[in-house]
C-alpha cells in the first residue's frame, strides 16, 4: 500500500538562513529505503497560527504527516500547542513524558530545568513516542484518517526516532510489506555519467529498478525491488553491479568508507599513522570519529610547512628545495617519515594544493600527491582533482582511505 506523506518542519531558525533544513532530506532518505516518498514539505517558522494552519490543511489532504521541531522548553517552542489548537484537544501534562524527561537527566546526572517539565505539555490523548537521546519526547495523533508524528528538531535525536518507531508504524499500516525494498551501493572513483554508462551494456535482472544519487565525491546506486521475491532479487542484482563496478564499490547500505577501513585495519590487526598537509587533519578526524579507532590509529601529523615536514617526518631538504613540498618524491618521503617515527605497519600521506591560490601552471590548484608506505611496499601518485578548497581537501581525504581500503583488500 503506498502512503501519501508530508514532512513539516519548524523554527525561525530555518527561514532566515541561521541553518539549513538537514531534517526533510534524512526523513526522505530513510522512508526511500522502505519504498516511502514524500510527495510534499514544508516549512514554517516559529508562528503558532502558521503551524496551525499548515497542520490542518496537511492532515485534511495525506495520509500521513511528519513534523520536526518546535518542542523544546523554550517560550519559541510552539509545536505542542498548536497541534492540540488545530485538533480541539486540551494540552494537558503528560506524566509518561514527565517520567521520561526526568530519567534522561537523572541518567545523565544532571539537575533538571523547572522549563523541562513543559516539553511534558502535550495534547490529550497523545501516545508518547520516547526519546532515548534528549529531553523532548516526540508524540503521535491520529486526526480522521491521518496519521501525525512530531519528533524532535535535533536531526540525531529526530533520524533514531523515525526509525524506530514512525517507520514500523508506516510498515504496519502499509498492511506488513513495504512497498519496495532497496539495496544501495556507494561508489567512489566513477562519475554518474560513467556509472549509469554500465550499466547500459549489461542491464539488471528483470523486476529491479535502478536509481542514482550523489553526495559528493561518491555516487549512490539505487537497487530497488518490490514484492515476494525482492529479496531473492535484489541479491542477484547486488552480484551483478558489483562485477560490473568493481573495484570501485566501496560500501553498502548504511556502511562508511571511513568505517570500512576502520574494520579492516582491526580485522587483520594493523597499525597506520598519518602525514596530512593540505587536509589538514581531515583523514585522521574521518577515522577518529569511529569508536575504537584507537586500536589502529597510533598518531596523526599536520605537517603544513615545510620546517614541520623536515623537523617531524625527515623529509630531505634536497627534496623540498628541488622538487618542491607538493611531489611525489615528498609525498613519498612523508609516508616513510611517518611510518618510521611511529613503527606503525602502515604509513600514509597528503600533500597538495587546495586552492583557491598557491597553483602554478605545472602544478594547477587541485596537484594531491598520496603515498603509502609498509615495510616491504611503497607507492605514490599524483592526482589532478577539480572543485573548490573544501571539495579539493574532502575528495583528496577519500582518496586517500579508498587506498587503505584497495590495500588491505589486497593483504588479508
Amino acid at each position: 500500500m503506498s502512503l501519501n506523506i508530508a514532512v513539516l518542519t519548524t523554527g525561525d531558525e530555518l527561514i532566515n538562513g541561521e541553518m539549513s533544513d538537514t531534517n526533510t532530506a534524512r526523513i526522505a532518505q530513510l522512508l526511500s529505503a522502505w519504498g516511502y516518498a514524500i510527495k510534499e514539505s514544508r516549512t514554517i517558522g516559529d508562528d503558532e497560527s502558521e503551524i496551525e494552519a499548515a497542520l490542518r490543511d496537511l492532515s485534511s489532504g495525506r495520509d500521513v504527516v511528519i513534523s520536526t521541531g518546535g518542542l523544546g522548553p523554550t517560550d519559541d517552542d510552539l509545536t505542542a500547542r498548536a497541534a492540540a489548537r488545530t485538533f480541539g484537544r486540551r494540552l494537558a501534562l503528560n506524566e509518561e513524558a514527565l517520567a521520561q524527561i526526568r530519567r534522561f537527566f537523572a541518567e545523565k546526572n544532571k539537575e533538571m530545568h523547572p522549563r523541562n517539565e513543559k516539553q511534558a505539555l502535550l495534547p490529550q490523548k497523545a501516545l508518547i513516542l520516547p526519546n532515548r537521546l534528549g529531553t523532548a519526547p516526540g508524540f503521535y495523533l491520529r486526526q480522521g484518517t491521518c496519521d501525525l508524528f512530531f519528533l524532535p528538531g535535533v536531526p540525531g535525536e529526530m533520524a533514531v526516532m523515525l526509525e524506530e518507531q514512525v517507520l514500523p508504524h508506516l510498515y504496519e499500516r502499509s498492511g506488513g510489506s513495504a512497498p519496495q525494498q532497496e539495496r544501495i551501493l556507494q561508489v567512489f572513483g566513477l562519475s554518474e555519467p560513467k556509472v549509469e554508462e554500465r550499466f547500459s551494456h549489461a542491464p539488471l535482472p528483470q523486476g529491479v529498478h535502478l536509481a542514482f544519487g550523489v553526495e559528493f565525491p561518491f555516487v549512490r546506486v539505487k537497487l530497488r525491488a518490490r514484492g515476494e521475491s525482492a529479496d531473492e532479487l535484489l541479491n542477484r542484482a547486488e552480484m551483478h553491479a558489483r562485477k560490473l563496478l568493481q573495484p570501485f564499490v566501496f560500501a553498502v547500505g548504511k556502511e562508511t568508507l571511513p568505517g570500512n577501513v576502520a574494520r579492516m585495519l582491526t580485522d587483520t590487526d594493523r597499525t597506520l599513522a598519518l602525514a596530512e598537509s593540505c587536509t589538514g587533519g581531515m583523514v585522521a578526524q574521518m577515522l577518529t570519529d569511529i569508536p575504537g579507532a584507537s586500536r589502529f590509529l597510533d598518531r596523526g601529523a599536520v605537517t603544513y610547512s615545510n620546517a614541520a615536514k623536515q623537523d617531524w617526518l625527515q623529509v630531505p631538504e634536497d627534496i623540498l628545495n628541488r622538487e618542491g613540498a607538493v611531489s611525489k618524491a615528498c609525498a613519498q618521503a612523508m609516508a616513510r617519515g611517518i611510518r618510521q617515527a611511529a613503527g606503525t605497519d602502515l604509513g600514509l600521506a597528503i600533500t597538495g594544493i587546495a586552492g583557491p591560490d598557491g597553483g602554478t601552471p605545472d602544478k594547477p590548484v587541485g596537484t594531491v600527491f598520496l603515498a603509502l608506505s609498509a615495510e616491504h611496499e611503497e607507492r605514490v601518485q599524483g592526482y589532478r582533482f577539480s572543485g573548490n578548497r573544501e571539495q579539493i581537501r574532502r575528495i583528496s581525504a577519500c582518496m586517500a582511505l579508498e587506498w587503505l581500503r584497495r590495500y588491505l583488500g589486497n593483504h588479508y
